[in-house]
């Protein structure tokens, strides 16, 4: 049997689910049992009857999927997974942040550790963000964290001030907005769709910004036209599964990237090989302390909550 003929018979043998994200590698996107962003993933992990959750993808959202199964393993193929927009929100720093400004509710973005979950009364993802925080009452004040991009970007579709956590996406902010305009120059007929960990002069060139379900969605949707794609290249395989004949351009990095597109080396570090050892071996495994897990569930069960809301 070859590595993929082997995964799918342990899955069979250990009663396991293999969830991955969009921005994994085309090898593991084509094995998995889902494929999604983070709200997808997070409903996914918590419907399961799994034993096992292989979990495609980076620490936290690992993490969110042992919060939200505690009896079930919860493997991730390699503990270096790890994600700059979580790393730039210290959990005892971030602390500290809520207690020098009482009074705000905390939402925080998925991207982020257990322990910030734990600080936070309600967390959202790119693709419910708007939702989450049009259903705060307008006279209460909002802490927003760890990604500065999206919450500006929140705060101009909504109109409300939100105080800020300064973080970011290190891939988000790699795209180069001259390299972009020149590609546009070159596909003067392509639609530009962003995501919204994107600073604000990337999303003002798009024609639609969400997150990467949205993104495909509306891809779909249009599926004759031409994309300049500026979010992570792991989408552009899905994109092509689910649009064949759409046109599909990645987005330009900085001119010091080696690659014309923005990768995350995080997701990046999963590969076939340590995904199939992590099945077999049930290693290594995610552990979430029990009160750090019992605070964080609430946030994130309220996220669900509401986002099953029409």
């Amino acid at each position: 049997m070859n590595l993929s003929e082997k995964i799918t018979q342990l899955k069979k043998e250990k009663n396991a689910i293999i969830l991955a994200h969009y921005y994994q590698i085309p090898e593991i996107q084509d094995i998995a049992d889902y494929v999604g962003d983070s709200l997808g993933l997070s409903q996914k992990a918590a419907e399961t009857d799994a034993d096992i959750i292989v979990f495609a993808g980076v620490h936290f959202m690992a993490e969110t999927a042992k919060i939200l199964n505690p009896s079930k393993i919860v493997v991730l193929p390699d503990l270096n997974a790890g994600c700059s927009l979580a790393d730039s929100c210290p959990p005892d720093e971030f602390e500290k942040f809520i207690k020098d400004n009482p009074g705000h509710t905390v939402i925080t973005y998925v991207n982020c550790s257990a322990e910030v979950k734990a600080l936070t009364d309600i967390v959202c993802t790119s693709s419910n963000a708007l939702k989450i925080v049009e259903s705060i009452p307008e006279d209460e004040p909002i802490i927003f964290a760890p990604d500065r991009n999206l919450g500006k970007y929140i705060m101009k579709k909504t109109g409300r001030e939100m105080l800020l956590w300064d973080g970011s996406c290190v891939v988000h902010e790699a795209f180069c907005i001259d390299k972009l305009l020149d590609l546009y120059q070159k596909h003067p007929d392509a639609l530009i769709i962003a995501h919204p960990e994107s600073e604000e002069h990337i999303l003002k060139t798009a024609t639609y910004v969400g997150s990467t379900a949205g993104m495909i969605n509306f891809v779909k949707e249009h599926p004759n036209d031409k994309f300049i794609v500026a979010t992570e290249a792991g989408i552009l395989h899905k994109m092509k599964q689910e649009v064949p004949e759409a046109e599909l351009v990645p987005a330009p990095a900085q001119e010091d990237n080696t690659c014309a597109c923005s990768e995350c080396a995080y997701m990046k570090i999963n590969t076939l090989q340590k995904l199939h050892d992590c099945l077999l071996y049930e290693s290594p495994q995610i552990e979430v302390p029990e009160a750090i897990r019992e605070k964080a569930l609430i946030p994130i069960q309220r996220m669900l909550d509401l986002s099953l809301k029409v």
